[in-house]
C-alpha cells in the first residue's frame, strides 16, 4: 500500500490578503523557508521514494528543502515536476486581494457550491479537482509499481489542489471541501488500496511523522493475513506502533 503525502508549499508574502493564483515569481517569504526546513526536518523520519511538485516557485522551494534533508538522511528521491498538481487557473480573479474577491457574485458560489463555480477567463473547481486527483492516483500507482507497494511519496502542491484530494478520498462531494482546512507547510497523507484510501492524518502542523511508516502485514499464529489490506479495522484498532 503506497502512502502518498501531500504537502502544502510554505508562506509567501502574498499568502492570504491576496490570490497568488499562478502569477509566476512568487517565492517562500522568511517565514516560509523557516517553515519549509522545518517541515522537510520533520519529513526526515520518512524515507521518501520520490517528490513531486507543482511548477510553482513556492512549491519547487518546499519541495527543495524536502529533497535536500532526504539526501543528508542519505537517500536518493526521484524529483519531478507536474503540470496537473498546478494551483487552480482563479483567471481575472489573480492577484487581487480577498477581501475585494469576497464581493464578487461569484463568491458564494465558491464558498457554499464550488463544483458549479467556473472563474472568469480562468479553470472551473471541478477541472481542478478531476486533474489533481487523477494525477494523485496514477502517480500513486506509478510509484508502487516502480519502487514496491510499501512506497513513500511527496506530493507538493497548493490549498485547494489538496483539499480537493482529500474530499475525493474521504468520499465527499466537492461542494463539501471548503469544510477541509490545509495550512502552510501542513502535512496531509492517504494510503490507497484495492477497495478504498485511507486518510491517515490532515493538516499536520507539528510533531513525529515516523507513524506514517508503512506497516508490516499483519499475520496470525499460522502465518496468514488478518486482514486484507484494504479492510477498515473494526473498532479503530490500537493506532501505528500499537499493533
Amino acid at each position: 500500500m503506497a502512502t502518498v503525502l501531500l504537502l502544502r508549499h510554505g508562506l509567501t508574502a502574498m499568502t492570504g490578503p491576496v490570490l497568488a493564483g499562478r502569477l509566476p515569481g512568487v517565492h517562500l517569504d522568511e517565514r516560509g523557508r523557516k517553515q519549509a526546513d522545518a517541515v522537510a526536518e520533520r519529513l526526515g523520519a520518512l524515507s521518501v521514494s520520490a517528490v513531486v511538485t507543482s511548477p510553482l516557485e513556492r512549491c519547487a522551494e518546499t519541495a527543495k528543502a524536502v529533497v535536500k534533508m532526504q539526501k543528508s538522511a542519505g537517500r536518493s528521491p526521484v524529483t519531478k515536476t507536474d503540470r496537473r498538481l498546478l494551483e487552480c487557473d482563479y483567471g481575472d480573479w489573480t492577484g487581487k486581494e480577498i477581501k475585494s474577491l469576497a464581493k464578487d457574485p461569484l463568491w458564494p458560489i465558491v464558498q457554499a457550491q464550488p463544483s458549479a463555480a467556473t472563474f472568469p477567463a480562468g479553470e472551473s473547481m471541478a477541472a481542478m479537482a478531476a486533474r489533481a486527483v487523477q494525477a494523485v492516483r496514477s502517480l500513486d500507482q506509478q510509484f508502487a509499481a516502480t519502487f514496491g507497494p510499501d512506497v513513500v511519496w511527496l506530493a507538493c502542491s497548493h490549498g485547494d489542489v489538496i483539499k480537493a484530494i482529500l474530499a475525493d478520498a474521504l468520499g465527499m462531494h466537492l461542494d463539501l471541501f471548503q469544510r477541509i482546512v490545509v495550512d502552510p507547510c501542513s502535512v496531509s497523507a492517504i494510503r490507497y488500496t484495492d477497495g478504498r484510501p485511507f486518510v491517515l492524518t490532515q493538516n499536520d502542523t507539528g510533531g513525529d511523522l515516523s507513524r506514517l511508516v508503512p506497516p508490516a502485514p499483519a499475520k496470525t499464529s499460522r502465518g496468514r493475513k488478518r486482514a486484507a489490506s484494504g479492510d477498515a479495522t473494526v473498532g479503530g484498532g490500537a493506532g501505528a506502533g500499537n499493533v
